[in-house]
């Protein structure tokens, strides 16, 4: 997902503005990790993650930094994203994630639903009252953009670009809604890592089982504890060439297949299979192949000597490049396009709650089946990895699906919008 940002920053050097993230980064951890009582009661109240998100977008929007005039997204996304996907799934138990039974799909695809629903919800509550804010003509017609933040929401970036294509939103009306996506999407996953730090209480109030989730976490975090050593310079090298390697292997998969799929684009319009001709797409789905495959091999033991602490520091670093694209000002610009993505929301977190506690899924699953819709890729994981680091993998799974779901679940609610909007 991408965000606004001013032009013209105070700093606008990478190489200044990423010593300044790894900064916040390191202030972050250190006093999240203090034992001091002031420390302790302050991160009780605002988890660790949502900072890292948060005073980078602070910057942003005070005009020090600009994530518009910077490359550091790409380069984090392009090439720590597929680096960290590869060691986070390298400890990954699949055994264990089949054990953690149907309840993970269910939640899933509740919140696609909530997705599918939310946007023709939203667009007949606020016609009830608002009705100009609903209009539009042509290419501006605010069901248009609204279809790509479904395309984001269900899928990633990819499947909103789709949208984009498919129903011809206009550029104005595209960056609008990608305000309202991000802004949207990431004050809710903020209430997400809230929760990840209650998820005991939550459990009890939705009366869920969670001990198959202990389970997983347990077994692959034994499996490091008994296969941990202090790593020496190869032993780090070798974890490098691991993360990076299968970055390059992906990248190399993804430059030969694109371009095949592309030249098969009236098939995958006709099925509306689009995100499949997105050169991002393969190489998160190569990535976490190559994490799987490696996962099988005598690879695996270098989660002993921290592989998957590599691969969180990684996704830390992406965490702060797309913070800084946010610009928290930017939600007063298109105050009545934040009405409809707020209600949109609230449906999709409805369902979410009902079903959890319907089939008495453990809050996990609310949060990881919506971020591998609403977040993708990049942010499922990163959810995952506030409960416990080991069960990154679970999130990055799910993102995958996500992809290859949110085509068509967004061009279904993009139909429904259509509709409501005449």
């Amino acid at each position: 997902m991408e965000g606004t940002s001013k032009a013209i920053a105070f700093i606008t050097n990478d190489a200044v503005v990423l010593g300044i993230l790894m900064a916040i980064l390191a202030v972050i951890f250190k006093t999240s990790s203090s034992s001091k009582t002031r420390w302790v009661k302050f991160y009780k109240v605002i988890p660790a993650l949502l900072l890292c998100y948060f005073v980078p977008s602070i910057l942003n929007s005070a005009g020090i930094i600009s994530g518009d005039s910077s490359n550091l997204y790409f380069v984090a996304s392009r090439y720590l994203l597929p680096s960290s996907l590869v060691l986070l799934c390298l400890s990954i138990d699949l055994k264990g994630i089949v054990k953690l039974g149907p309840k993970a799909i269910i939640m899933f695809f509740a919140g696609t639903l909530g997705i599918i629903l939310g946007g023709p919800i939203a667009i007949l509550a606020v016609s009830a009252f608002a009705p100009d804010l609903i209009g539009g003509s042509g290419p501006d017609e605010v069901w248009r953009g609204l279809a790509t933040v479904a395309g984001s929401w269900i899928g990633g970036g990819a499947n909103q670009t789709a949208m984009k294509e498919i129903y011809g939103a206009s550029d104005k009306l595209f960056s609008a809604m990608i305000t309202v996506d991000v802004i949207v999407a990431n004050i809710w996953m903020a209430f997400l890592l809230i929760g990840a730090g209650m998820t005991e209480k939550l459990d009890k109030k939705l009366k869920a089982d969670s001990s198959a989730i202990e389970e997983v976490k347990k077994g692959i975090e034994d499996y490091a504890a008994s296969n941990t050593k202090i790593p020496i310079l190869t032993d780090i090298m070798i974890i490098c060439a691991i993360g990076f390697g299968g970055t390059a292997i992906a990248h190399f998969g993804a430059d030969l297949i694109t371009p095949i799929m592309q030249t098969k684009k009236e098939f995958l319009e006709a099925y509306r299979l689009t995100s499949m001709a997105s050169h991002f797409f393969w190489l998160v789905v190569i990535a976490t192949i190559m994490g799987l495959v490696f996962s099988f091999t005598k690879l695996k033991s270098y989660e002993g000597v921290g592989a998957s602490k590599f691969g969180s520091a990684f996704l830390y670093i992406l965490v702060a490049t797309i913070g800084m694209k946010m610009d928290i000002l930017a939600i007063f610009d298109n105050l009545e396009l934040f009405l409809i993505g707020i209600i949109w929301m609230l449906v999709h977190v409805i369902i979410l709650l009902v079903v959890a506690k319907i089939i008495k899924a453990p809050f996990f699953f609310v949060a990881v089946g919506s971020q591998a819709n609403v977040g993708g890729a990049a942010s499922a994981p990163i959810v995952a990895s506030a409960f416990s680091p080991a069960l990154a993998p679970v999130g990055v799974l799910l993102a995958v699906f996500g992809y290859a779901v949110g085509t068509f679940g967004a061009i279904f609610c993009a139909q429904l919008m259509q509709i409501v909007s005449q």
